[in-house]
């Protein structure tokens, strides 16, 4: 008999980290890959991105409805009480023996918590890490607590699960997903590139993506306005935007994006780019701008700068390649000049990418083979001696 394993997928943040290990479950003779579907991939506003997972040559068993068109707290807590029932009621038509989730987003801890109810072990990716500026930070803590099996992107992480009381031998350092899809994706050319999107790039390009700090009341609005008149003063300087998560504030942030991009030429808005186009796009611009997980885990690869702003990220391992800035005009215009030095420019040929060079698929695929289930959910907290 395959081990059904249910991946929970809520948007593209994490399944462009996801899509290869899924395909590897897919592949195996011994595994059953089961998908839910919930969250932005379902939302026409972020690009209904669940046709991509579908085009992609997989099965979605479950979709499950959550966001409104709003993004207020009371919206987002709505949408988290909709996942949890949704993956619940799911669940019990799937009866999945493991439940694989990744990240810290609202609709990944209410997916844990309908498994933890449900008594089926979750096998969680990406714990251990730091982003104090973000409610994501507690969330990714909590499904910490809530898994049985934990996969990390490196040694410190993997310290920071056993610090939190979970069992050293079911928390397995193997590197950062991200770099495993940059190893399989196949560059799609500028030339081809500016066709596609239609998008015309000049002497310099650059690449922004900026969510709202969710730990910080109403500082969406302020903080994307400081970013926009930086990046005002450029010239020459094609301006590549994506949308922000479904978080709170989201709205205020893209339409101060879209009115940015209706009044600069040689700026593109895109509210989803699919992983072979983004990975193409970083591999054609100067850097990156804004506060994306991605900047910091995955841009590194390309040895390229990041300009990382604010604190959403704050507490991540970083490469030499990042550039931390407060979000404030002044501020991002000196990262900026920086990111464009000679000698910034000159050494982004030794950057090394804390998360590792690729194989993390394989070593979960192992793992999640070979291992027992029985009795895993009963755990007994791990002091460290």
């Amino acid at each position: 008999m395959k081990r059904k394993v249910c991946v929970v997928t809520g948007g593209r943040s994490d399944y462009g980290l996801l899509k290869w290990l899924m395909k590897a479950i897919q592949a195996d003779n011994e595994l059953e890959l089961q998908i839910i579907a919930t969250g932005m991939h379902l939302s026409p506003k972020f690009g209904f991105t669940l046709t991509e997972i579908e085009q992609d040559g997989f099965k979605v068993n479950e979709k499950i409805e959550c966001l409104s068109v709003n993004d207020s707290v009371l919206d987002t807590t709505s949408a988290m009480a909709k996942t949890m029932t949704g993956c619940a009621q799911a669940y019990s038509r799937l009866r999945p023996e493991l439940v694989l989730v990744l990240g810290d987003r609202f609709e990944v801890f209410a997916a844990t918590s309908a498994a933890l109810v449900a008594n089926i072990p979750v096998a969680h990716l990406h714990g251990g890490e730091v982003t104090s500026g973000a409610i994501d930070e507690s969330f990714r803590h909590a499904i910490t607590k809530m898994s049985a099996l934990h996969f990390v992107a490196n040694e410190e992480y993997q310290h920071r699960v056993v610090q939190m009381g979970e069992n050293p031998k079911h928390v397995f350092n193997v590197g950062g997903l991200g770099v495993d899809s940059i190893l399989k994706v196949q560059p799609i050319s500028k030339e081809l590139l500016s066709q596609a999107l239609n998008i015309k790039f000049q002497n310099r390009s650059l690449m922004v993506t900026f969510h709202p700090e969710t730990t910080t009341n109403n500082s969406s609005a302020s903080h994307i306005t400081e970013v926009l008149n930086a990046l005002t003063k450029l010239t020459d300087t094609t301006l590549i935007f994506t949308a922000p998560n479904a978080d709170f504030g989201n709205s205020m942030i893209t339409e101060s994006i879209l009115r940015f991009v209706k009044d600069n030429q040689d700026s593109y808005f895109f509210e989803s780019l699919g992983q072979d186009h983004y990975f193409s796009i970083l591999k054609c611009v100067d850097g990156v701008i804004g506060n994306s997980s991605s900047g910091l885990t995955e841009v590194p690869s390309f040895k390229i700068g990041t300009i990382n702003i604010g604190d959403r990220q704050k507490g991540r391992i970083e490469a030499t390649s990042v550039i931390n800035s407060v979000a404030d005009e002044m501020s991002i215009t000196a990262a900026i000049k920086l990111l464009y030095s000679s000698e910034f420019q000159n050494a982004l040929s030794q950057t090394v990418n804390p998360y590792g060079d690729g194989g993390a698929s394989q070593r979960i695929i192992q793992i999640l083979k070979q291992i027992p289930l029985d009795g895993i959910t009963m755990k007994v907290f791990y002091d460290v001696q």
